[in-house]
């Protein structure tokens, strides 16, 4: 099947679709909010399936040619000694920064295809399919399924970054109601994350908390604060989706955070954005019409990315937490040793 298609949010996820499309002879637009692409953005960890999903609308050699190559990564204690190694199963992942993913699915797109400094309120009149890729606090969400479905605080806030310089490895560190996360990523920077366990708007989202915080962990996160530029620095209290009923409404399809936005602590946000984008492409591709490739797309996509959710909460609150830290170190240990 071929047709039109409207694409609201001219993210990862709505970019990734609009190429799959655009491939498979669909007439696509695509509306972006935002006036412009980004030009700043910390890195994102991009596993093997997502890097499929890339070789599907044929940008994977790119991005992992622009990306740094991670095939394992350290769980420390805020003393630096080692929780456990991790290796990714099935390949390696790739870290490359979300401006240079953006750069790189927006390249192949035709001339008109994607429209900046519009939200597209009206947009999907008369087009065959609607793709809400619009993020976690979705219009097209609200108006198909109502403000119910909103996503919910998780009790956890984080921030982001980068430094100069080019780490060796990924390491991520879990304390006392923390977490302090370092990798290598492209340009030749280190990237950073962490998160607290802390109320909605509950704390001042500068450096000279993250300073104060973690400035008894070890050596080298004590080395990322003392280099960080508090002016690149993002905060943001992290939220998760409730289970919806659906992906998909009428002629409507969520894809990405829209539909899942979850926990960042499995680093899947973005990998099952592609994945989700992917997945509606060949169904609507390959489905004799429409509503068929709809549900075909909310069978395949939705179980799947609601254990998701479910995991990256769990996970989050397993590396944050703030009681029997010894014995949760034990068991991750012994976790990871028998695989």
């Amino acid at each position: 099947m071929r047709g039109t298609a409207t694409v609201v949010g001219g993210g990862i996820g709505g970019l990734t679709a609009a190429n799959y499309l655009i491939r498979a002879g669909w007439e696509v637009r695509v509306h972006e909010r935002a006036d412009t692409l980004p030009d700043t953005g910390t890195a994102l960890g991009l596993w093997p399936q997502a890097l499929a999903a890339l070789d599907a609308i044929g940008l994977g050699d790119r991005v992992r040619e622009l990306g740094v190559s991670q095939s394992s990564g350290a769980l420390l204690r805020s003393d630096g000694t080692a929780i456990a190694r991790v290796t990714v199963r099935g390949g390696s992942t790739t870290l490359l920064s979300r401006p240079a993913l953006l750069t790189t699915l927006a390249a192949p797109l035709g001339p008109g295809v994607l429209r900046y400094d519009t939200t597209g309120d009206r947009c999907g009149d008369g087009a065959d399919v609607v793709i809400a890729a619009d993020g976690i606090n979705s219009r097209i969400r609200d108006a198909v399924l109502g403000e119910r479905y909103r996503p919910r605080p998780l009790g956890m806030a984080a921030w982001r970054g980068w430094v100069s310089g080019t780490a060796d490895s990924s390491a991520e560190t879990w304390g006392d109601g923390a977490l302090f996360g370092i990798s290598p990523r492209d340009g030749g920077l280190t990237n950073f994350f962490a998160a607290v366990r802390v109320e909605p708007d509950a704390v001042d989202g500068g450096a000279a908390f993250l300073r104060e915080r973690f400035g008894g962990w070890h050596s080298e996160v004590r080395t990322i604060l003392d280099r960080l530029d508090p002016a690149t620095l993002l905060h943001h209290d992290l939220y998760e989706s409730p289970p919806l009923p659906s992906y998909v409404r009428g002629n409507v399809a969520l894809i990405g955070d829209a539909a899942h936005a979850m926990a960042p602590n499995l680093g899947r946000g973005a990998c099952e954005a592609m994945i989700d984008a992917v997945a509606l492409g060949r169904a609507l591709t390959e489905s004799a019409d429409v509503p068929e490739a709809l549900r075909r797309y909310d069978r395949c996509r939705r179980r799947p990315t609601r254990a998701l959710v479910r995991a990256s909460r769990t996970m989050g609150r397993v590396a944050t937490t703030t009681r029997l830290t010894p014995l949760r170190d034990v068991a991750i240990g012994l976790v990871t040793r028998l695989g």
